[in-house]
């Protein structure tokens, strides 16, 4: 029997056509936007502290020809405001 909670993965691929497999952390609602977070997905013997030079990738949904995408943040202060966000939500989970 599989685990149905276990966790999700998207593979994304940037502008340069690369791919890169991120890992659903959370989502949320802000100013009628969708926000989602994810953590970079370790490759087969990556070093873990190199990845958390990533950090968490966030990313806000857009509807493109009736197709919902995943996009980046328009701005820093967006991204700032946004991040702060999910670092109050996660900590409220954690208590």
């Amino acid at each position: 029997m599989q685990n149905e909670y276990g966790p999700n993965f998207v593979t994304i691929t940037d502008e340069d056509g690369n791919d890169i497999e991120l890992e659903y952390v959370d989502a949320l609602e802000h100013k009628g936007q969708t926000y989602m977070a994810f953590l970079p997905v370790l490759e087969e013997g990556e070093d873990e502290v190199n990845a958390e030079d990533f950090g968490l990738v966030i990313l806000k949904t857009v509807m493109e020809n009736g197709e919902e995408l995943l996009s980046t943040l328009d701005s820093e202060e967006e991204a700032n405001e946004v991040y702060d966000l999910f670092m109050e939500q996660l900590e409220e989970e954690e208590e």
